[in-house]
């Protein structure tokens, strides 16, 4: 939390030094980038239940962290899967980057890791993609449910599919 507040202060820092006339946008966008993300992430580690775990290897870089999801139910009880959560400059306006480090056999993550869930597309063929109101929450939520969604429909119609 001592690494929060101190983003927070540093921000209102340089929005205190900075003239609007010299301010770029990439630097304003990574201002609204950072101000979004110290209340999210605080948000975020308040509100996260038990099984997950929140890891900045960069301290200085709250726009790059690993999520570690340790379902206690179905499927993929008892294990442990590591996420990495990479925040481009333009959010809000576009969704986080999240790829799964672990290797899992699941039908909506791939052997390299890129997850399949609508709320990380820019554009969702089913209108429930990315949208600026949502937030960081909403994305590990989008990740529970990956666990917690019954697979067993998805697993007969893999099997079918792909079974030779």
């Amino acid at each position: 939390m001592l690494t929060l507040a101190s983003k927070l202060k540093q921000g209102e820092d340089l929005k205190g030094s900075q003239t609007s006339v010299s301010t770029s946008d990439s630097t304003r966008r990574f201002s609204v980038r950072g101000k979004l993300l110290v209340t999210e992430v605080a948000e975020l580690e308040a509100n996260l239940p038990c099984t997950y775990k929140v890891h900045f290897p960069d301290p200085n870089k709250l726009h790059c962290f690993h999520l570690t999801v340790s379902p206690d139910e179905g499927y993929y009880q008892g294990g442990k899967f590591q996420f990495e959560i990479e925040v481009p400059d333009a959010y809000n306006m576009v969704p986080p980057k999240v790829k799964c480090l672990t290797k899992i056999w699941h039908p909506n993550i791939t052997e390299t890791g890129e997850i399949c869930l609508s709320l990380l597309r820019e554009h969702s063929p089913d209108g429930t993609g990315w949208a600026p109101t949502r937030t960081l929450k909403d994305v590990v939520w989008g990740l529970n449910s990956l666990f917690t969604q019954h697979l067993r429909d998805k697993v007969a119609e893999y099997i079918k599919r792909y079974a030779r």
